[in-house]
């Protein structure tokens, strides 16, 4: 199929009353910057909008709209669409191109599987450098469209992967050489590790690509780094989403009805809604002392604020640690010595930041102690209560970024209010007797 053919497809579906007026728009403007009304642009749009116009369009021309998309961006608009629709736009594609995404599309999708490109650049080990030039040659005619790597890969006959060689070295190195001496070792990754995980492996390595290797040792794919920072960007704006209590949004935010919005906040509101109604039942159940010493009400945001910061900072540096696979639950033991000490210097800070406060408004040394000793006693609680819980649901299988900063907060303020009014019987005379 043409180019102009594939555009006139596009442009026909951008007028389609099946799309929504935000996805003619969206289309609209993209046509109107210019873009290829064909394959560029359903490389540029959100797969969930892709996946409209493949289905909207007839199966030959889906196919060849996806058969020109790299292997992990086709993929990932096939598994938006119905089983009926998906084998008649593979069944249109040419033989080998449909079963490398049928593969793709047997992974797993929270694997580094599924989101790997299957067509990758190999040599045998015995041949010269001049012979895998000739074969990167080879390779670029036959497949245009495909984007040059960093390295052509070095494997055994039955694709058992001993190593790669950068591109750049082969240029630079006489043609005679065997290609077994240029040899680097790679970091690889199982096919089942967690996309995010494999993505922040080759981030935080620094490499170009991450080969992915199944058990044993044989090059499945590559990870490279493009895909790899898009994962990380989806995976971090998913993260921020959980951490406020929302599960994350499938489509884009304007493409999103009020009753989608609805489905994935109500829920864990409604949860912390009844978890928080205790917070009113403690003071209720220490009205009288605030009649007493009508200061410590003064104090209470303040108290609540402390708890809920603290345990927000740290809950969110370990649903970040979990995610990329730097703890464990069997870490919970180091994690809860780290905060605790960490805790115990910011309760200090805070301590003297709570006197500086209370000194402020004039409530006299009874009331500053007892602010001040609550607000340490708060920080070192929300430590505690916050180096274990996101590792626990993690343990039951609840996922921590949606619910650990919430529920962290709900938790400290009731306990933080019942610490408050504890040390308050402690230490102020006028509430002896309550």
């Amino acid at each position: 199929m043409s180019s102009t053919e594939v555009g006139k497809a596009a442009i026909d579906v951008s007028q389609m009353t099946g799309l929504s007026s935000v996805d003619r728009r969206q289309l609209g403007e993209l046509l109107d910057t210019g873009v290829d009304p064909g394959t560029e642009l359903l490389a540029i749009v959100d797969p969930d909008l892709a996946a409209k116009v493949v289905r909207s369009v007839p199966a030959t021309t889906g196919s060849s709209l996806l058969s020109a998309l790299d292997a992990p961006h086709a993929t990932e608009i096939l598994r938006r669409l119905d089983d009926d629709r998906r084998d008649a736009l593979l069944g249109a594609m040419a033989a080998e191109r449909a079963r490398g995404l049928r593969g793709l599309l047997s992974w797993p999708e929270d694997s580094v599987a599924a989101h790997m490109q299957p067509d990758v650049l190999t040599v045998s080990p015995a041949a010269t450098v001049a012979q895998a030039v000739d074969q990167i040659r080879a390779h670029a005619v036959e497949r245009p469209n495909d984007s040059a790597g960093a390295y052509v890969y070095v494997v055994e006959a039955d694709k058992v992967l001993l190593g790669a060689v950068r591109l750049r070295n082969l240029v630079l190195t006489a043609a005679d050489r065997p290609v077994a001496d240029l040899i680097d070792d790679v970091v690889t990754v199982a096919p089942l590790t967690d996309v995010e995980t494999a993505a922040m492996t080759l981030i935080d390595h620094r490499l170009d690509e991450l080969p992915v290797i199944d058990t044993e040792g044989r090059l499945l794919g590559i990870l490279t780094e493009d895909d790899a920072v898009e994962i990380a960007e989806e995976e971090a704006t998913e993260d921020a989403e959980r951490q406020g209590g929302s599960e994350p949004l499938d489509v884009p935010y304007l493409r999103a009805s009020p009753w989608l919005l609805w489905r994935k906040r109500i829920v864990w509101l409604l949860v912390l809604f009844a978890a928080e109604a205790y917070t009113g039942t403690v003071l209720r159940a220490f009205e009288e002392e605030m009649e007493a010493v009508v200061a410590l009400a003064f104090f209470i945001p303040l108290l609540i604020g402390t708890g809920g910061n603290t345990g927000t900072q740290i809950t969110t540096t370990l649903v970040r640690a979990m995610g990329t696979g730097q703890i464990r639950f069997r870490d919970v033991p180091a994690i809860v010595t780290k905060e605790m000490s960490t805790g115990a210097l910011i309760a200090i800070a805070m301590a003297a930041a709570a006197m500086v406060r209370a000194w402020t408004l004039g409530v006299g040394p009874e009331v500053t102690l007892t602010v001040c000793l609550t607000v340490a006693a708060i920080v070192m609680w929300a430590s505690l209560v916050s180096s274990v819980l996101p590792l626990a649901l993690k343990k039951v299988k609840v996922d921590p970024a949606v619910v650990s900063a919430p529920m962290i907060a709900t938790i400290v303020d009731g306990t933080g209010l019942m610490i408050y009014f504890w040390i308050a019987h402690l230490t102020l005379p006028q509430l002896a007797g309550l």
